[in-house]
């Protein structure tokens, strides 16, 4: 992050930084994210890499496990096969709130009962008729269609090309550790992404079964964080980045008034990023390393050499930040279940929804000379009727 304080660097325009895609997990809204990606693509925003949890893990794997003119198809055909099995067509005749919300609710209900076709499938037997200690004993449903599913549409050797980067988070059950499958690292150790990392990711319990990895079972990220923002911040300090932050639960929201209401506000709550939360972090740490550089330019010159004021040196430079927030804000005839309400007609509202937000993101050209002087990371929500500086 650039600072004005000695040994620093001008601010690359966002315009041109490291390009990176950040995923957050959110289940059936993930058809968001798939819409917000075409329209980035119409304005030839190519990430350098893609950082997904959960859903976001598998469409981050479908964009970086495809050459370009492939991904928004396969991203189309994921998103209608695991919505094939309730199409409604006549979802247009509804009129009413009211009425919607009956209808999202049944919606959801049958993929309860009956899964997502391509995606999860209910177990049968049910898991408490199988033997105790079984995997099949500890989920609800079989995600043994998402693997074959994730198998046609992603290449995995283009992923363990590292020609895009991809990192997906995961929880380890016995150690409660996060950990990141990142096809960059995993190739310094000689080891390749799989349809099992994918998979691990969106592992979220007690619906889906944990996936054995290495010895170690995992669950879905998004039970330990649901945005990998703070993973790519950590990961790299050198380049600069433009980062397109793309979230499927608003941390803020209206009172509940209803008991339905009070479920998906916790559930948005629970699942939200903390975005104000890591840009406080930032600028509380870029602070701290503006001291420290005015601290070693007030330094005797025969001090300026040591070699502890060399590490303090190269621990203070930093690069500049620029976040692009795009959020999904539910509709009035949503309620909890929507992150399962894998409906055509709910999956065609997310995606257009995706493209929008972009588009009207895209219509605030000022973002692109950010950040000014003396800023490292800056966020903006522009996808609302007027410019929200979020920090």
């Amino acid at each position: 992050m650039s600072s004005d304080g000695p040994d620093t660097k001008a601010a690359t325009p966002p315009a041109i930084a490291q390009r990176v895609l950040v995923l957050q997990g959110g289940g059936a809204l993930g058809s968001y994210q798939a819409g917000a990606y075409q329209a980035l693509c119409h304005h030839d925003f190519e990430p350098e890499w893609i950082a997904g949890i959960s859903i976001g893990a598998i469409n981050a794997a479908i964009i970086a496990g495809n050459p370009r003119e492939k991904r928004v198809p396969r991203l189309k055909e994921f998103w209608e096969l695991v919505s094939s099995a309730s199409p409604m067509p006549w979802g247009s005749l509804i009129q009413t709130d009211h009425v919607r919300s009956a209808f999202n609710e049944t919606s959801a209900a049958l993929v309860a009962t009956f899964g997502a076709p391509g995606f999860f499938v209910p177990r049968i037997p049910p898991a408490p008729l199988w033997p105790q200690g079984s995997p099949q004993s500890q989920s609800y449903y079989d995600t043994a269609p998402l693997r074959d599913t994730l198998l046609h549409l992603v290449d995995f050797d283009l992923i363990n090309s590292c020609k895009t980067r991809l990192s997906v988070g995961a929880v380890g059950i016995t150690s409660g550790n996060f950990r990141y499958f990142d096809n960059v690292e995993f190739r310094k150790l000689g080891k390749k992404i799989g349809p099992e990392h994918i998979m691990a990711s969106g592992a979220l319990p007690p619906g889906f079964p944990s996936v054995e990895i290495e010895g170690e079972h995992y669950w879905d990220g998004g039970l330990a964080s649901n945005t990998p923002l703070d993973y790519v911040l950590d990961a790299e300090t050198a380049r600069d980045l433009l980062i397109f932050q793309i979230d499927l639960f608003s941390a803020r929201g209206e009172l509940p008034q209803t008991l339905m209401e009070a479920a998906e506000r916790e559930k948005d709550i629970r699942y939200s990023s903390r975005t104000r939360m890591n840009t406080d972090k930032a600028k509380r740490l870029h602070d701290a390393k503006l001291a420290v550089l005015a601290l070693i330019a007030k330094l005797p010159d025969n001090l300026k050499d040591d070699p502890l004021v060399a590490k303090l040196n190269e621990a203070a430079k930093e690069n500049t930040v620029t976040v692009v927030h795009l959020i999904y804000r539910s509709k009035t005839h949503e309620a909890s279940s929507k992150d399962y309400d894998f409906s055509r007609l709910a999956m065609n509202e997310h995606w257009t929804a995706g493209e929008r937000d972009v588009y009207v993101s895209m219509a605030h050209p000022d973002w692109l000379n950010r950040p000014q002087p003396g800023e490292t990371m800056v966020t903006y929500d522009l996808s609302q009727e007027t410019d929200e500086h979020v920090s």
